[in-house]
C-alpha cells in the first residue's frame, strides 16, 4: 500500500508543480518513506506532525502549502479521520464553554520570552494593517489607530476590551485618547504583564470570562477573539454585547474568518496551537448578531496577515539561537510550521480578517467608514 500512496501523493504534487526532492524553494525534501501512509491516513494532522518529526522538509514552507492549498488538493484525499472526529465532538459537545480557560494555559501562557521576541514592541498579537506601513511596528500602531478612530474614541469615554491579551491596545487608547478601561483575558501571564506595564493609566486587566461581564461600556472592542467563542456561544456572546453597550456605543469586532460555514477548526492548529478555536463565517456571524446589534461596517483585509504572519516567523527566526534551549528542536519545528502554515492559508485567500462595527440600534446620522 506504502508504494500505491507514495505514486498518488507524488501524481497529485506533480499537479501543482512541486517535485520531491527538487532544488525550488517550494520542492520537498522527504526523509521517511512512511510519510505517504501517514498523510493518507491522517489528513492534514498527519502532514503537520510529519514536519514536526523531520520526515519532510522544504525550503518555503509557506510556498509549499500555498500550492497545496490553491490546488486544491485536499479534496482528492476522499477522507480525513482527524476532521471527521473533531467535527463530531464540535457537534455533540460545547467545548468552548466546558473549558474557556484551555487556550490560554496552553497557547498564551507558554512564555512571555518568545511573544516578546517575536512581535512588536507593544506585544500585539493580531493582524497588523499595513496600508501605509513598511514594518511590523508601524502596521500595528496603524491597527491600533485604526481601532479607535472606527469607534470614535474621545476623551473620557470608558473602553472594555474583551480578549486584550498583554494589553497593547488599551495602553494605547489611554494615551493617545485619554480614555478608561477594563481589559479581559484567558491567560494569567497576559494579566500579569498587562497590569505590571500599564503605569499610571486608567486601566486594568483581569483574569475572567466574557460572561461574568457586568456594567456598561461606552465602546466595546475584541481583536482576536471571536476564533475562540465556538458556533454555539455566537448568539450568547452578541447578547452579552448588546448587555454591555451603552444605547449610543459602538462595538468592533476584530476577527479571522472563513468564507465556507464550518463547525469545527483544522486538526492540527486545533491540536497543537489553538485548542477548541474555530472561524466564523458571514452566515454564522449574521444568524447570531440578528436583532441583537445593528452592523454599520464590514471591512476585510486578511492579506494583511499574510505580511503579519512572515514578520513574526523572521523575528522568530532570529530569536531561535536565544530561544532553544528553552524550547527545544520539536517545538521550532511546530511552531514555524504553525506561522507559514498560517501566512499560507491567508496568502490563498481562505481566510479572512474582519473588521465589523455594530452599533446597539442603528447609529443617529448613520455611520462613516474609516480605512
Amino acid at each position: 500500500m506504502s508504494a500505491k500512496f507514495k505514486s498518488f501523493i507524488s501524481d497529485l504534487l506533480a499537479q501543482i508543480d512541486v517535485q520531491i526532492g527538487g532544488s525550488r524553494p517550494w520542492d520537498i525534501q522527504i526523509h521517511d518513506e512512511r510519510i505517504y501512509n501517514r498523510i493518507m491516513t491522517q489528513g492534514s494532522l498527519g502532514l503537520g506532525e510529519a514536519y514536526m518529526d523531520g520526515w519532510w522538509d522544504s525550503e518555503a514552507v509557506d510556498q509549499f502549502l500555498y500550492r497545496v492549498l490553491t490546488g486544491q488538493l485536499h479534496s482528492k484525499i476522499k477522507f480525513d479521520f482527524a476532521l471527521a472526529m473533531l467535527t463530531i465532538k464540535g457537534i455533540v459537545l460545547n467545548p468552548q464553554r466546558l473549558r474557556p480557560r484551555e487556550v490560554g494555559e496552553k497557547h498564551y501562557d507558554i512564555g512571555n520570552d518568545l511573544y516578546r521576541r517575536m512581535l512588536d514592541p507593544r506585544m500585539i498579537y493580531s493582524c497588523g494593517y499595513w496600508r501605509e506601513a513598511d514594518t511590523l511596528d508601524a502596521a500595528q500602531e496603524a491597527k491600533l489607530d485604526l481601532i479607535c478612530r472606527k469607534i470614535g474614541l474621545k476623551e473620557g469615554m470608558r473602553i472594555l476590551d474583551i480578549g486584550s491579551g498583554w494589553g497593547g491596545l488599551l495602553k494605547f487608547a489611554a494615551e493617545r485618547y485619554g480614555v478608561s478601561g477594563l481589559g479581559i483575558t484567558v491567560s494569567r501571564e497576559q494579566m500579569a504583564f498587562a497590569n505590571e506595564t500599564r503605569g499610571d493609566l486608567p486601566i486594568e486587566t483581569r483574569l475572567m470570562d466574557y460572561m461574568d461581564l457586568d456594567g456598561q461600556y461606552d465602546r466595546i472592542v475584541s481583536v482576536g477573539m471571536f476564533e475562540h467563542v465556538g458556533y454555539k456561544n455566537y448568539r450568547p456572546y452578541f447578547s452579552k454585547i448588546n448587555d454591555l453597550l451603552t444605547e449610543d456605543g459602538l462595538f468592533l469586532l476584530h476577527s479571522i474568518g472563513g468564507s465556507l460555514t464550518r463547525r469545527t477548526g483544522e486538526p492540527w492548529i486545533e491540536k497543537y496551537v489553538f485548542p477548541n478555536g474555530m472561524i466564523p463565517s458571514p452566515k454564522q456571524v449574521t444568524t447570531a448578531v440578528e436583532g441583537k446589534l445593528v452592523m454599520e461596517d464590514w471591512h476585510n483585509f486578511g492579506t494583511d496577515y499574510d505580511r503579519t504572519l512572515m514578520a513574526w516567523h523572521a523575528n522568530f527566526e532570529a530569536a531561535w539561537p536565544d530561544l532553544k534551549e528553552t524550547y527545544g528542536e520539536r517545538f521550532y519545528r511546530m511552531w514555524r510550521y504553525y506561522l507559514l502554515c498560517c501566512a499560507a492559508v491567508f496568502r490563498a485567500r481562505w481566510v479572512h480578517l474582519w473588521q465589523i462595527v455594530y452599533s446597539k440600534d442603528g447609529l443617529k446620522g448613520g455611520y462613516r467608514s474609516i480605512r
